[in-house]
């Protein structure tokens, strides 16, 4: 990547801004056991969390406070974290400093990776770089540092949410479409200095193969009955009807 996107100094700012917000979140979450996406579903539930981690590299793309990286490293990983953010990355150092788990902490963008090729057993993100950075760049980043056989496991937004939500994050998602599904990319909300990316199912499919994956699973989450959610722009009643996260799972062909 010759140039850095002008959406990457954007989504420095917007996330240093909201640190100190995501910081009193962090510690729950660091203590907790593995539970994923806006609805907090357990990892029982989804399975987004690799079966087997003793021992394995592990690169966590867009690690903001750098929980999954925790939870992955009391399981045996080796994991890195790589954020764009310096004050969630401070977080994170923090936390680790007060639960005595120590790994890798790096302030940098999924874009341009600062490791070897071949690096990594896995790589993975939820809500980091999958949503934050552009996915026809991250991704290749992705499987070049990925050794052959590798795991890309992401968890963000479904498409299907993105086409019913309000421009007004304070407004639940009704049942009207508010914007095209064909073309999805750069998403940028008023009100909101942050850009976020979205692809369509089959742009997802064709970018990963054409980077090298294989696709193993695209889970879609639904959240139990009793799920609740501190974010106003959807309601559990409306996730256990239609896909608000999703999960893809793929492999590095050898």
């Amino acid at each position: 990547m010759s140039e850095t996107p002008d959406y990457v100094q954007l989504n420095r700012e917007s996330w240093n801004a909201a640190a100190d917000e995501y910081a009193t979140y962090a510690e729950s979450l660091w203590a907790g056991e593995p539970t994923w996406g806006i609805f907090s579903v357990p990892d029982q539930q989804v399975g987004m969390m690799p079966a087997d981690l003793d021992g394995k590299s592990v690169l966590e793309a867009g690690c903001g406070t750098g929980y999954v990286s925790a939870w992955m490293a009391r399981r045996g990983a080796r994991p890195v974290g790589i954020d764009n953010s310096p004050r969630q990355l401070a977080t994170a150092a923090r936390f680790q400093e007060e639960y005595d788990l120590r790994f890798p902490l790096i302030h940098g963008i999924a874009e341009h990776l600062p490791f070897k090729d071949e690096t990594f057993d896995i790589v993975i993100s939820e809500y980091g770089a999958c949503l934050w950075s552009d996915p026809y760049i991250w991704v290749s980043e992705a499987a070049r540092v990925l050794r052959p056989g590798g795991e890309l496991v992401f968890l963000s937004n479904s498409p299907f949410v993105v086409l019913f939500v309000f421009d007004d994050e304070n407004t639940a998602a009704d049942l009207v479409l508010k914007r095209d599904y064909f073309g999805m990319h750069r998403q940028e909300w008023p009100d909101d200095p942050g850009v976020e990316f979205h692809l369509t199912h089959g742009d997802w499919f064709t970018n990963l193969h054409a980077n090298g994956f294989d696709v193993i699973d695209l889970i879609e989450v639904r959240p139990g009955a009793n799920a609740s959610t501190s974010y106003p722009w959807v309601t559990v009643d409306w996730a256990r009807r239609w896909p608000v996260e999703e999960i893809w799972k793929a492999r590095k062909l050898r």
